[in-house]
């Protein structure tokens, strides 16, 4: 969009998480010492706002953002390596997709050719520029991978229609996928870059976009990767350049979350989330909402009914599929991710990087 946004004993120990977090409050002064909470990790870089985050593992994490920043942990975030790719100090990151802690594909964002992807297979070493928009009207905000080699990106509208990239050899190389199967985009709809989920994919071929700014918010599916796309209006408000949905969650082909809001700090952000139950068909709206505008959404690792989300005023927690949010911490995010050996991870402003620590 064209602004500043643009497994361990696993089952047990979800399950410790979640009842520490849904303590009653007879239980709360027990369950405060162990409850889960974002344990910040240094990145030592202050100056660097990451809305970019892919999780790999417990251990293993990547951030970008801005000043062309991309960063890599493989020690839980007790170091951090600047892998940031060679003259790219003037580019925004919004997005980072890895599949592993030597292969990754990021995405820049910005009018014409400041959007661009690069793509590392060496840890960040080195770094390929795979594409570069030639096109003064595309503006691309997110990317997706089904797998480790077939992925999309998608941009704004052009010519009145939401415009996607498609990759096949895990970002290497990208081609325009044809727009006969898009609909047409409303009087002022766009995407927000401002956690990399603007775009998400589960399974091998099922995708969904989420849009803003226009008479309303809406989530568009696809169920081919890309070639075809049915739209959905949600019931987070709209009806202007600042609202509408911001990310997207989905755990599933048919249960997802869409959170958002307001991002003016100045702004209420009534009925910033919804959700999905029959793969976005239709959105109902959150009984207790969050509190205010949310950017980014995950659901909790091995886990039918938990779920956070983040935003710049804090991180909220569903524990029943997204009916009901409760706030849980009150620190800055932007973007979260979770992995299965649950690595949960959240980055933001002022260089922050968080782990959910037991």
């Amino acid at each position: 969009m064209r602004r500043t946004f643009r497994t361990v004993a696993a089952g047990a120990v979800c399950s410790a998480a979640l009842a520490a977090l849904t303590a009653v409050p007879a239980q709360a002064r027990e369950a405060e010492h162990r409850a889960p909470r974002w344990e910040l990790k240094d990145t030592g870089t202050p100056e660097v706002r990451f809305r970019g985050l892919s999780a790999v593992s417990r251990d293993t994490a990547w951030v970008a953002g801005t000043e062309g920043t991309v960063l890599r942990t493989t020690d839980g975030g007790a170091s951090w390596r600047n892998v940031s790719p060679p003259g790219a100090a003037e580019l925004q990151f919004r997005d980072i997709e890895a599949f592993d802690a030597r292969r990754a594909v990021v995405l820049a964002i910005g009018e014409g050719e400041a959007s661009r992807v690069y793509r590392t297979d060496d840890g960040g070493a080195t770094w390929n520029e795979s594409f570069r928009n030639t096109d003064a009207k595309a503006f691309y905000d997110c990317l997706t991978f089904f797998d480790r080699r077939h992925g999309l990106a998608m941009s704004d509208p052009v010519d009145g229609k939401f415009r996607i990239l498609s990759t096949s050899d895990g970002g290497r190389s990208w081609k325009v996928l044809p727009n006969a199967g898009m609909p047409a985009a409303l009087d002022g709809e766009a995407g927000f870059a401002a956690s990399g989920q603007c775009l998400v994919a589960s399974g091998p071929s099922d995708v969904w976009l989420a849009t803003g700014g226009a008479a309303r918010a809406r989530v568009l599916h696809s169920r081919d990767r890309g070639l075809t796309w049915t739209a959905t209006d949600t019931p987070v408000p709209a009806g202007d350049p600042a609202k509408g949905v911001f990310a997207l969650a989905f755990r599933d082909r048919t249960h997802g979350l869409a959170v958002g809001g307001d991002y003016r700090p100045d702004q209420s952000s009534p009925q910033a989330a919804a959700r999905t139950a029959d793969g976005g068909r239709s959105w109902q709206p959150a009984a207790e909402p969050p509190p205010a505008y949310r950017s980014g959404a995950a659901w909790l690792p091995h886990s039918r009914t938990a779920a956070l989300a983040v935003g710049p005023t804090g991180t909220d927690l569903t524990t029943d599929a997204g009916r009901t949010w409760r706030t849980v911490d009150t620190g800055s995010y932007d973007t979260v991710d979770c992995t299965a050996d649950l690595g949960c991870w959240a980055a933001g402003e002022q260089g922050r990087v968080a782990r959910l620590e037991r």
